[in-house]
């Protein structure tokens, strides 16, 4: 007869579908502490505990590597523009927005996969960071835009994509309460890796060139790779989650639900807005107040340490505040910043001021999907789909597929909206200096990323 402990522990695997059911469905939080504290001799516990705080650490640097990298994307297009071999050609600006576009679209079906092959997906995040290494190293042998669109693009993408996606498979079992905080302080990463990624990655162009710069990079996640997937990894064993992994597509219904599609629109039409300063600032800085290239790359570098703050003060409200009040204070502090603080000033410190309020409120929307995954995955009554399990974590991999459509759009959409520079010199400030237009989207598609609030008080959503 062995000790209490190590029974408990032998009856894990049949016990453990329970805290799954409890964890997914939202059951009442004193089932799930009960549950929490019959495995808590054999299981880390959530919400605390350095296993949990290790495992968001490691959430936190792969993120940061992986879109940061990606929203980096406006000093390459600076450096591209300038530069040869890529010097006068079109369509550079799609190699970002296809880098971030992939990485989003990729994620529901690379986030099904990993339900349905879980013993795979804990090698994921190492696979998908040597993958993104050697891409990176592929693509620094590139002479041509397309070349680059194919390597730094999707196949970046895709690697970026499957290193990403089990650190959101795995953050529903490390956070209960605290879980739209951990997502906020994960997606700050983002904008961190946005700030010292743009400065490395400047010095490195400047210094040594594309192709360098580019190997380094490689080596930098090549290196990375082990240490940073030995922490993330699940909680629970394969066993407790099988009841969840073995039906992610069982109920898609609420993909058609009203309440959803309105949640998607928004989403959708913010993205293609959100990601036009971040490729165009460093351009219109150098063209606009004829700026060096380091108080060029100050933009992206502004925008993205707003970003960080945002997205961690956004994540924890969304723990606190309906999530219509969080995507109302989101679009219309984009908007202010967009067509005030962007469109009406002529001077340098003006463009700075508006980086610093844009990423502070549009860097943190993507901090409020928590909440929204919560609504989702928690339907009201009358709604057809109530009673049927809705996973929560392809939620967020569907609205990772709308903002990837957005941010693909937001490429060819920008090019027309320069296209001939209008109205320029025929306005004040930003609005008369051929970016105008772009400008105006920008505001415009902030405010609809916040229609959220608009739908419910009219008692549509």
């Amino acid at each position: 007869m062995g000790s209490p402990a190590i029974e408990l522990e032998n009856r894990l695997p049949v016990l453990a579908p329970a805290v799954t059911a409890v964890d997914v469905t939202n059951a009442q939080e004193s089932n799930a502490t009960q549950i929490q504290t019959l495995h808590e001799f054999s299981l880390p516990p959530v919400d605390t505990g350095k296993d949990a705080w290790l495992f968001l650490a490691a959430c936190w640097a792969v993120e940061a590597l992986v879109w940061g990298f990606g929203f980096s994307f406006g000093v390459f297009q600076d450096y591209y523009s300038s530069h040869l071999p890529f010097q006068g050609a079109g369509n550079i600006a799609v190699v970002g927005t296809t880098t971030l576009g992939v990485m989003y679209i990729a994620t529901p079906f690379v986030i099904s996969l990993s339900r349905l092959r879980p013993r795979w997906a804990r090698w994921f995040t190492l696979g998908g960071l040597v993958a993104a290494a050697l891409t990176m190293a592929l693509s620094s042998f590139c002479t041509t835009v397309d070349q680059l669109i194919a390597t730094q693009g999707v196949l970046f993408g895709i690697g970026g994509c499957f290193a990403y996606c089990p650190s959101i498979l795995y953050i529903d079992e490390w956070f209960a309460r605290r879980k739209g905080m951990a997502y906020g302080i994960m997606w700050s990463a983002a904008g961190f890796g946005g700030v010292v990624l743009p400065l490395l990655l400047e010095f490195l162009l400047t210094s040594y060139g594309f192709r360098t710069a580019l190997r380094v990079w490689a080596v930098v996640l090549f290196v990375l790779a082990i240490p940073l997937s030995f922490f993330v990894k699940p909680r629970l064993p394969l066993s407790a989650t099988a009841a969840v992994n073995g039906r992610p597509f069982k109920n898609m219904r609420y993909v058609l639900s009203r309440r959803f599609l309105l949640h998607q629109m928004a989403n959708v039409v913010q993205a293609t807005g959100y990601f036009l300063p971040g490729v165009y600032l460093p351009s219109y800085v150098r063209a606009t107040f004829d700026a060096s290239t380091m108080l060029s790359a100050l933009t992206a570098v502004l925008v993205n340490i707003a970003a960080t703050m945002g997205s961690i003060v956004m994540g924890w409200m969304t723990d606190k505040l309906p999530v219509t009040t969080c995507l109302v204070l989101s679009g219309i502090g984009a908007s202010v910043a967009a067509l005030v603080l962007w469109g009406l000033t002529s001077t340098l410190a003006g463009v700075y001021a508006f980086c610093v309020v844009y990423g502070l409120f549009a860097g943190c929307y993507t901090s409020i999907w928590p909440g929204i995954m919560r609504e989702i995955a928690s339907p009201k009554e009358s709604e057809e789909h109530a009673h049927a399990y809705v996973d929560p974590t392809l939620v967020f991999g569907w609205l990772c597929a709308g903002r990837g459509i957005g941010n693909v759009a937001s490429g060819p959409l920008s090019d027309l909206l320069i296209h001939g520079r209008p109205w320029l010199g025929q306005a004040m400030g930003g609005y008369g200096s051929g970016y105008g237009s772009l400008i105006v989207y920008t505001g415009v598609s902030a405010v609809v990323g916040g229609s959220a609030f608009v739908w419910r008080r009219l008692g549509i959503l």
